[in-house]
């Protein structure tokens, strides 16, 4: 179980931990203050204008199939982040130095002059797309009156109360997610899921964008053309 607030409170004013509505995360699963649950998945992108358009048309209907097949509501969110070249270009260099043919060390050196002057002229941008699945306890189908009656009253002590209870939510949350898994997965995109590290990074980098304005660009056999 991890929580996102530090241990020892702030004495010196009023914490920001006050504003964030995130109140700690078990198992990949985002648990806000109010008791719902939340899961982040990870989507990948398809380049719709390389498609032929018999192609685009069952994209299109697959997405369309996807949004009508939804009985719960759902959140797609971007984020856009600047590429720092700097670890790209420094690995470009090291491989210039290691480089014995003088053919191959001048076309080096002329791709990492094409790359310089790219990004001064333009923000080279990496986008991430991202499906937020809900569950809230008042929607608990099969908990008895009771149970229903203490999520919505207070949801957030009946899931510290009963760890069986968040056991319950999670089922009924992953079975959403499974859904949302297979509905956009026929579109041709990949999803997964974040897990408890990842779901961090990415709430801590959305609640301090100006720290984490960039993304290293790194490993360069894992970058695509498209």
């Amino acid at each position: 179980m991890e929580f996102l607030k530090p241990k020892k409170k702030n004495t010196g004013g009023t914490s920001t931990q006050k504003y964030v509505d995130v109140e700690e995360m078990r198992d990949g699963i985002v648990v806000l203050k109010s008791g719902a649950l939340r899961a982040i998945l990870l989507v990948s992108s398809v380049n719709f204008d390389l498609k032929s358009g018999q192609e685009q048309e069952a994209i299109v209907a697959q997405y369309q199939a996807f949004l009508n097949s939804l009985d719960f509501p759902v959140q797609i969110v971007i984020q856009s982040r600047r590429y720092n070249i700097g670890p790209y270009m420094e690995q470009l260099e090291a491989q210039g130095r290691q480089q014995e043919n003088e053919l191959l060390r001048f076309q080096i050196e002329e791709y990492k002059t094409f790359i310089k002057n790219l990004s001064e002229v333009s923000n080279i941008m990496s986008k991430f797309f991202y499906v937020i699945v809900p569950f809230s306890p008042s929607e608990d189908k099969e908990g008895g009156f009771f149970a229903k009656l203490g999520g919505i009253f207070s949801p957030k002590q009946a899931l510290r109360s009963k760890g069986e209870l968040f056991d319950t939510y999670k089922s009924q949350l992953l079975q959403r997610v499974a859904h949302v898994n297979q509905a956009l997965s026929a579109t041709g995109v990949r999803v997964t899921q974040l897990n408890t590290e990842e779901a961090i990074e990415l709430l801590y980098n959305s609640y301090n964008p100006s720290l984490y304005t960039t993304i290293d660009m790194k490993n360069v056999d894992n970058i695509e053309l498209s």
